[in-house]
C-alpha cells in the first residue's frame, strides 16, 4: 500500500470514530405521565439525529430518584416535580445549573366513564357513595403530592386519608377509574385525555402552585453532549409541538 493510500485510510478511520464519538446510546429516565410524549419525542430525535440511540425508563419521578441513587446508569432525567429535581440536585446526581423547565400540566379527578356520581370540587368526594380514591403515593409519586397538598388547603385530607388507594404512579391510578376499580382518581389532564372513553373528567384542581416538569442532564453521564442535545431538542420548536399534542402547556 502506497503512503499516500495510508494516510487517506487513516484519516478515514479517524473521521468516522470522531462522528461516531458524537453520538450514542442515552438512557433517558422519565415520569410516567410523559411515557406517550417522550416515546414519539425519542423517535423524532434519533430521526433527527442519525446514530443517536434514546433508551426510555419510565416510572414515578421518586423512583426515577432512587434508582438513579443506587447508581443506575441514567443520561438524562425528567420529573413531573420540583421538588424531586430539587432532592436530585442535593443529592449531586444533577447540577442546578443543568435543570430547566420544559412542560406545564394541570390537576384533575377522573371517574369511570359510566360512573353517575356528579362530582364538582373537592368537598363532593366526602360523600359516602365515594368509597376509593386512587392517588399516587405522596411519598414517591408527584402527582400524589399534588393531590395531598390540594386536599390538605381544602381541609379535607383527615377525612378523605382513608378512602385513599395509594398506587406506583399517575397511570396506575388512570388504569384504576378506567378499569371501575375504585370511585374517583387524581391524575393529571394529559393522562385524563388518553381514555376518553373509558374515564370522565369530573373537575379540574386548583392549585396554588404550577405544576412544572424540569430536565436535566445528569451529574454521571457517560455521553454528556448527547444527553444535552436531546435536552435541548425537548425545549426545541419540534419537542414543545409534540407535547402540545399530548396536552402539556409551555412552562
Amino acid at each position: 500500500m502506497h503512503f499516500s493510500s495510508l494516510k487517506v485510510l487513516l484519516g478515514a478511520i479517524v473521521v468516522s470514530v470522531g462522528s461516531f464519538a458524537q453520538a450514542g446510546e442515552i438512557t433517558v429516565s422519565a415520569a410516567a405521565s410523559l411515557t406517550n410524549a417522550f416515546r414519539e419525542i425519542a423517535g423524532a430525535y434519533e430521526a433527527q439525529h442519525p446514530g443517536g440511540k434514546v433508551a426510555l425508563n419510565f416510572a414515578a419521578s421518586g423512583v426515577l430518584l432512587q434508582q438513579m441513587a443506587k447508581g443506575a446508569p441514567v443520561d438524562v432525567f425528567a420529573s413531573a416535580d420540583q421538588e424531586t429535581m430539587d432532592m436530585a440536585v442535593q443529592q449531586g446526581l444533577v447540577k442546578a445549573a443543568a435543570r430547566r423547565d420544559f412542560a406545564r400540566n394541570t390537576l384533575q379527578v377522573v371517574v369511570p366513564a359510566d360512573s353517575k356520581l356528579a362530582l364538582k370540587g373537592l368537598p363532593d368526594l366526602t360523600q359516602a357513595a365515594v368509597s376509593k380514591i386512587a392517588i399516587g403515593n405522596p411519598a414517591s409519586v408527584p402527582v400524589g403530592r399534588y393531590a395531598r397538598h390540594a386536599l390538605e388547603a381544602a381541609r379535607l385530607w383527615p377525612l378523605l386519608e382513608t378512602k385513599a388507594i395509594h398506587t406506583q404512579n399517575v397511570r396506575q391510578s388512570l388504569d384504576y377509574v378506567a378499569r371501575g376499580e375504585v370511585d374517583a382518581g387524581f391524575v393529571y389532564a394529559t393522562d385524563a385525555a388518553l381514555m376518553p372513553g373509558k374515564v370522565r373528567v369530573a373537575f379540574s384542581v386548583p392549585l396554588d402552585t404550577a405544576i412544572l416538569y424540569p430536565i436535566a442532564r445528569t451529574a454521571a453521564s457517560t455521553n454528556g453532549a448527547e444527553a444535552s442535545r436531546f435536552v435541548n431538542f425537548i425545549a426545541s420548536r419540534a419537542g414543545q409541538a409534540i407535547l402540545a399534542k399530548y396536552g402539556f402547556q409551555q412552562p
